[in-house]
């Protein structure tokens, strides 16, 4: 079943966006504040959080921040009616795929959620490397890779961001003891294991490149 949190403390558009996701046949669970929505993000697993900005207690960037810190990736949306940039871009530096501004169409909405849960359920692939997003499952030439937690997180944030820079500080916050050295002890394990071509971008961070 594909399960999804709900942040939203309007009750009009919040019961317009529950009904509209149980018409599309997920599961749907809705907080009212960022402490709720807390809670329930500790308890169950999700295949994707939607959140709005302007809550009670915890916002929504607050909520999100603390998840990644935990190092929950669940797939994020944020709603809001802030359009300033610094506010859409503090929305993707906490760590969010997309953010739709209020007012929008429901029906935008539900293009953009089907869109990345559609793309969640493909498998992913790199040179000899295939990866199921839903399994959590790696086979290198059908053979199954095992990693340890940290190696682990940071293929995740490689193999859904080919061809894309990641940031040294999101890849810091996966390890347990953050420092320079640490990460580029990491870096040279995971490229052994899996192969990966990533390179440096000096003072931005890394990216894996295609083959």
């Amino acid at each position: 079943m594909k399960k999804i949190l709900l942040l939203e403390d309007d009750n009009v558009l919040g019961e317009t966006i529950l009904d509209m996701l149980l018409d599309e046949g997920y599961s749907v669970d809705w907080a009212k504040d960022g402490d709720s929505a807390a809670e329930l993000s500790y308890g169950e697993s999700y295949t994707l959080y939607l959140f709005d900005v302007n809550v009670p207690y915890l916002n929504g960037f607050e909520l999100l921040e603390s998840l990644r810190d935990a190092q929950d990736s669940t797939p994020t949306l944020f709603m809001s009616a802030r359009i300033d940039l610094e506010s859409i871009s503090h929305g993707f530096k906490a760590g969010a795929f997309d953010y739709i501004k209020k007012p929008f169409f429901p029906e935008e909405l539900m293009i953009r959620i089907n869109a990345k849960i559609g793309s969640l359920q493909q498998k992913i692939r790199y040179s000899d490397i295939e990866y199921n997003p839903t399994t959590k499952e790696v086979r290198k030439d059908d053979k199954l890779l095992q990693f340890g937690e940290v190696q682990f997180l940071l293929f995740d944030l490689f193999i859904g961001r080919q061809n894309e820079v990641v940031s040294s500080q999101e890849l810091l916050e996966c390890l347990e003891h953050p420092s320079s050295t640490a990460l580029r002890v990491a870096l040279n394990k995971l490229k052994k294991t899996t192969g990966f071509n990533i390179k440096n971008i000096r003072g931005v961070g890394y990216i894996l490149e295609q083959n």
